[in-house]
């Protein structure tokens, strides 16, 4: 799979469970006629020329864009229990990149665990070209929420990782809603100790939902939350977005909450809208993911219908 996709790049998003690590990956595709930047660029940026051979580790200074310039689009999250074929992958993560400006794309695999963690943190260190394209590893999708591990337990783990993967300068997060902290009372360890904030965005699970135009409140709600405690550390939004259908699983805790794809475009339009307010949030502003490429992957929340039609235009900005 690894040489398949050529390029792992940074871990982020998901929604499965129990604890499992979700992979956001930038991966090799032709290439593509950007035009030549006038100064030197970043990675993962747009105009970014991918180097024909791995760089010196000296290079790792000046490869990253710098957190404080992203905000707004960021990309999608991406499930691959299907084990799809390496030209299916670069074909759908070629689609992300040049259709929608994705830099970050998210993997979600099996959930056991303690032997992907492993497996993780080995390929880390003996891909040659992990440091250049792995933006950070995220311990757990809802790992409070889900009553996987205690928040002492979680933060021992986020600790463990940070460790074990220093020499690399890859930073550790876990994903989760502003929820899953509180009924564990804040777990304030937990927040100490991740690099940045993964922080999952559904408004249309809050017992005050109803459409989602009206969800702003919901969401500055919890980004508030986040602040008060994170000492200004960078936020995204991972696994975020409205589903447009509701079923087992995925129901409204609000009588008056709208599940459709008018809704599910209109909550990605409500974050475009307030992409000023977003970048004027600590540490360079709030980058945001798509969740989840295709309605094939998990009903309704794709931007692709299982067919493989655009559910809804969707071009989102990546810069305000």
């Amino acid at each position: 799979m690894l040489q398949a996709l050529i390029f792992l790049a940074a871990a982020l998003l998901a929604h499965s469970t129990p604890v499992d690590y979700d992979l956001l990956i930038f991966p090799y595709v032709d290439p593509v006629p950007y035009p030549t930047p006038t100064a030197p660029s970043c990675f993962p940026a747009m105009d970014f020329t991918m180097p024909a051979t791995v760089p010196n580790d000296s290079d790792l200074a000046h490869w990253w864009c710098d957190p404080q310039i992203e905000y707004a689009f960021m990309g999608f999250s991406y499930e691959v229990t299907e084990c799809q074929s390496a030209a299916k992958l670069n074909a759908e993560f070629a689609d992300m990149r040049r259709r929608f400006n994705s830099r970050y794309f998210g993997f979600d695999g099996d959930d056991l665990w303690k032997s992907r963690r492993d497996k993780l943190l080995s390929t880390l260190h003996n891909n040659p070209k992990a440091p250049f394209v792995t933006r950070g590893v995220q311990f757990g999708s809802e790992p409070l929420f889900d009553g996987v591990l205690s928040h002492q337990e979680l933060t021992q783990q986020v600790v463990a990782a940070k460790a074990d993967l220093a020499n690399l300068y890859i930073p550790v997060t876990v994903s989760e809603m502003a929820y899953g902290f509180q009924k564990h009372g804040g777990a304030q360890d937990v927040l100490d100790a991740i690099d940045f904030v993964n922080i999952h965005m559904l408004p249309f699970f809050s017992q005050s939902a109803s459409t989602a135009v009206d969800s702003w409140p919901i969401v500055q709600g919890d980004l508030h939350w986040f602040m008060q405690r994170t000492n200004g550390k960078k936020m995204y939004l991972d696994e975020n977005g409205w589903p447009s259908v509701s079923y087992e699983g995925v129901e409204p805790n609000s009588p008056k909450a709208v599940a459709d794809i008018e809704n599910e475009r209109n909550y990605y339009a409500l974050l475009d809208q307030h992409c000023e307010e977003l970048k004027s949030l600590p540490a360079g502003g709030v980058g945001w993911f798509a969740h989840i490429y295709s309605d094939s992957q998990e009903p309704g929340y794709g931007i692709y219908d299982e067919d493989g039609q655009l559910k809804f235009p969707f071009s989102p900005r990546t810069s305000c």
